[in-house]
């Protein structure tokens, strides 16, 4: 199989799972929202912890967004903790990437992603409950939270003003901001399964190997849908499921520009604590799973090696060139358009 067929291949099987997920964005992104959230995070205790790590699971937030809905978040007064544990489980999942995980990996690492980003949440906004308590100031006003947040009060909509948002959401916004990276995540998944040689990544099960994904992963971002195809691939050329785990979580959770910002707002400690949780949670977790792949005799098998054996429906093919449009449009509208209105400024 050449490089184009394995592309299309992985393209075809997203497409179904991608087009629901950015479907259930939208509709997520109009009732379940920063200005939502905030209501339930203004109390510093553990309470606040385990809604913030629930809420950020499915929670479509773009990746521009997560920072300025984090801090958002602590100047309106939620704790060190509560900012902590949104701003790891939020990027770390959502129903995209959910869905897409269904998509190309299986059954058990779908149900397993939520619940790891959950988990890493969960015990590193605890450690922040623990040992960085300082007191968070309340800023009266309006906040402003980005150019891709929402703030202010919410006025009421009409079920056609919902139904546009959640539209403009799911097929302009949404797309927009993972355009880029979900491109280059497909690329690379099908350079790997086409030019890697099988179990390349089998000495990477090793702690060396799963100590270098934590390095790579850590001062590097890519968004979580972007990083699925590339882990499923990994796993086909022999990486185990748990240490492709670490690549799911770390990735999308951490990178240095927003740690830098951040750490205005829950201070370096706090930086070290979220660093350290994140590392730790996800080294464990990847050593729960391979352990649970193996006693359940789990199949490696991803969606994406059924592709390859036994094909795909027609009307597959058809929602896999809606993506490419999709896809093609937004990489325009980011790359392309500002050549030619270069003092428009976007945060995409």
């Amino acid at each position: 199989m050449d490089f184009l067929n394995a592309l299309w291949a992985y393209i075809v099987l997203s497409a179904p799972y991608l087009l629901i997920g950015f479907a259930a964005s939208g509709i997520l992104h109009e009732y379940f929202n920063v200005e939502w959230i905030k209501k339930h995070l203004g109390k510093m205790s553990m309470g606040s912890v385990i809604k913030a790590s629930a809420f950020g699971v499915p929670l479509p937030l773009c990746s521009c967004a997560v920072i300025p809905a984090a801090v958002t978040l602590k100047k309106q007064g939620a704790s060190n903790a509560a900012t902590s544990s949104f701003l790891i489980s939020t990027p770390e999942s959502g129903v995209d990437s959910i869905a897409m995980t269904y998509g190309v990996m299986d059954g058990p690492m779908t149900i397993i992603r939520p619940i790891a980003a959950f988990i890493t949440a969960f015990v590193a906004g605890t450690l922040q409950h623990l040992f960085n308590r300082e007191s968070t100031v309340k800023e009266e006003g309006p906040q402003k939270s980005g150019c891709c947040a929402h703030g202010g009060k919410p006025k009421a909509k009409s079920m056609g003003e919902r139904l546009g948002n959640m539209f403009t959401f799911a097929s302009k916004d949404l797309i927009e901001d993972i355009a880029g990276w979900l491109t280059v995540g497909l690329i690379c998944g099908a350079l790997i399964n086409y030019a890697i040689p099988a179990d390349m990544f089998a000495s990477s099960n090793a702690w060396w190997g799963r100590l270098l994904i934590l390095a790579i992963g850590i001062p590097f971002y890519i968004c979580a849908s972007a990083s699925t195809p590339i882990a499923a691939s990994m796993v086909m050329k022999g990486m185990s499921p748990g240490t492709a785990l670490i690549f799911l979580l770390v990735g999308p959770a951490t990178n240095v520009a927003n740690l830098a910002v951040l750490q205005k707002y829950i201070g370096k400690k706090g930086v070290m604590i979220n660093i350290a949780a994140i590392a730790v949670v996800s080294l464990v977790l990847s050593l729960i799973v391979d352990f649970m792949y193996l006693s359940f005799k789990w199949s490696v098998d991803f969606g994406i090696a059924e592709v390859h054996n036994h094909g795909s429906p027609w009307w597959n093919h058809i929602m896999g060139i809606v993506l490419i449009f999709l896809l093609g449009k937004a990489l325009f509208i980011n790359h392309v358009q500002p050549l030619f209105s270069p003092k428009q400024k976007s945060c995409h």
